[in-house]
């Protein structure tokens, strides 16, 4: 679950200066499209992981968080899941499901995590897991449409009232996506608030420390709400 950190002490500040680019709230779709690469044993998830496109680490890590209802909330990723309930391999589900893709730099560098660890688990096998026939692993790959909304704030203190009431799909692209985009591969909203010096530096830190990986979208709304209020609402 998101967590903030307890509020730094600050001073009163007068209203901030609008930027000439205000925030645009975008909203998003994700889609899921076949690959065309399965899996039924553990040595062709391997060997499919190697060259699958990044798009399919991408959707099998965030998609989870835009389906209507996660199939299994227990393991934070597709690979986990297949892992326990497809081969029925308990240690490697539990090493697959600690994997928290925002420690990497990219995508290819948590592909790589992910092969060093199912490479692990083949060496400690006397023979290759299997699945059955109807639990092959399916590689997807995510496309992401994005739509204009017609909220925008131009002062930081807007966002107080207008981001409890944003949907899920726009927090997932303002908050999730945007680090595939941002070149500091950071959120949206300490972006936006960069703009504005150093003036806003506390709340950036405290919304540096929420983990968007093992929170539900709607638990990051939440979090995020807070930040904002205590630190802009006496704005």
């Amino acid at each position: 679950m998101a967590r903030a950190a307890q509020k730094p002490k600050s001073g009163n500040a007068r209203t901030a200066r609008p930027r000439s680019d205000p925030f645009a709230v975008k909203d998003c779709a994700l889609l899921a499209i076949a690959t065309g690469s399965r899996a039924q044993n553990l040595r062709e998830f391997r060997d499919q992981l190697r060259v699958v496109p990044p798009a399919s680490i991408y959707y099998h890590f965030w998609g989870r968080l835009l389906r209507p209802s996660f199939d299994d909330p227990e393991f934070s990723n597709d690979f986990a899941s297949w892992a326990r309930h497809g081969m029925h391999d308990h240690p490697l589900a539990e090493r697959l499901a600690v994997i928290d893709p925002t420690d990497f730099s990219d995508l290819e560098a948590l592909r790589l995590e992910v092969l060093e660890v199912v490479e692990q688990r083949l060496e400690e096998h006397a023979f290759v897991p299997w699945a059955r026939s109807d639990h092959e692993f399916h590689f997807l790959r995510s496309q992401i449409v994005v739509f204009d909304t017609p909220h925008s704030v131009s002062n930081p203190r807007d966002l107080v009232g207008l981001f409890p009431r944003l949907p899920l799909t726009s927090i997932f692209y303002h908050v999730i996506d945007a680090r595939r985009r941002t070149p500091l591969r950071t959120d949206d909203i300490r972006a936006w608030l960069a703009g504005f010096g150093r003036r806003y530096d506390n709340l950036t830190t405290q919304l540096g420390f929420l983990d968007p990986f093992f929170s539900t979208l709607t638990e990051l709304r939440d979090a995020i709400s807070r930040l904002l209020e205590e630190h802009l609402s006496d704005q």
